[in-house]
């Protein structure tokens, strides 16, 4: 088994969320085993922004439903999607 890479969509519940403390609350739940890369802010309409965060990890059984859990169960998230899985 090797590495992946995993570019994580992360949506706030709505504009006026912290984008500063939600990347503290997503740092704090992510596995021990998973590496959280970095985080880029794009903006989506009206002045939501969304959250986008690249994290390395083994690929194996379950991919990266442990990792989207974690984070879906974070009070500011409205939801989580996977945009992007690649071999390292």
């Amino acid at each position: 088994m090797g590495r992946v890479a995993v570019t994580i969509k992360i949506m706030p519940k709505d504009p006026d969320v912290d984008l500063d403390k939600l990347k503290g609350d997503i740092k704090k739940v992510v596995p021990k085993d998973v590496d959280l890369k970095k985080f880029d802010v794009k903006p989506v309409a009206f002045g939501l922004m969304a959250l986008y965060a690249l994290f390395i990890m083994e690929d194996k059984e379950g991919g990266t439903e442990e990792v989207e859990r974690a984070i879906s169960k974070l009070d500011d998230v409205e939801s989580v999607q996977v945009e992007n899985v690649g071999l390292i």
